[in-house]
């Protein structure tokens, strides 16, 4: 479970933060206009996931378990901080179309998440790849949300005309963009669209007898303490049901907590 293949397809496919996981979805919405624009989010944030990844590994043993997140957050921070000045300096068309939204790496539930759930319980080295996996297949998916929005919407592809374009003064025949999918309302049509494609061959492939791997959840060293256990995809019931059976009075406790939890909300 912990090579560097299964780390590398687990976030190309198996764990996909965008089509999967549906994590992200502010840079994942907000920056995908073009193809060049998911390109150079993805890899950014394919850098400080990576070197997080590790760098929180390395640590883990070091921080604390009650200021772990404001640890992790630093960390992050940290190498968000060294990729804007980098972006900033030697690409600045990039920087100044990406704005804000590097900046906000720092909160990227992708890379918190795979800091929480993976980084600080695994050795270095899987860890590494796990943030490169990650930052890959979320790479490759909003750069495909940002080509098919700018295929759409202008015509073009990594910004150079493909489609050549209708001109009405002239009378002259060709492509006529589609607007909105260069708008907010675009990104969630495509993202919607391309998800339903993922499950469609999730569901094909179910029906040849060769079903993908369902996502793993939170990676978590035991089930039965989550008060998500019940409802968490990333188990089936029979591992569910090992996990009770093998400490049935954490489960019995965890299950009175959730159902205390429950009571007092209505």
């Amino acid at each position: 479970m912990n090579s560097i293949k299964e780390r590398m397809i687990n976030g190309l496919f198996k764990e996909n933060p965008t089509f999967i996981l549906m994590l992200g979805m502010c840079p994942t919405l907000a920056v995908t206009t073009s193809a060049i624009n998911g390109i150079g989010m993805g890899l950014s944030t394919t850098v400080v996931l990576s070197l997080s990844n590790l760098l929180i590994s390395l640590l883990r043993n070091v921080i604390p378990d009650r200021v772990r997140m404001p640890a992790f957050i630093v960390v992050v921070a940290s190498f968000v901080t060294m990729v804007q000045f980098l972006v900033q300096g030697f690409v600045p068309s990039l920087y100044a179309s990406l704005g804000i939204y590097i900046p906000l790496i720092v909160v990227n539930c992708i890379i918190l998440g795979r800091a929480e759930s993976y980084a600080s319980k695994n050795p270095p080295i899987p860890s590494l790849f796990d943030g490169i996996g990650m930052g890959l297949g979320f790479t490759m998916s909003i750069t495909i949300i940002g080509l098919v929005r700018e295929i759409l919407g202008a015509g073009q592809a990594f910004g150079v005309q493909i489609l050549p374009l209708a001109d009405a003064a002239t009378g002259k025949p060709g492509f006529t963009p589609i607007t909105i999918f260069v708008l907010a309302p675009g990104a969630f049509f495509v993202l919607s669209l391309l998800v339903a494609v993922m499950n469609v061959v999730r569901k094909k492939a179910e029906e040849k007898g060769k079903p993908l791997p369902p996502a793993q959840g939170c990676l978590a060293d035991g089930c039965v303490g989550c008060g998500f256990a019940a409802s968490c995809t990333g188990k089936s019931t029979a591992e569910l049901s090992q996990l009770i059976e093998s400490k049935p009075a954490a489960a019995k406790k965890s299950a009175e907590s959730v159902s205390d939890k429950k009571e007092g909300e209505e």
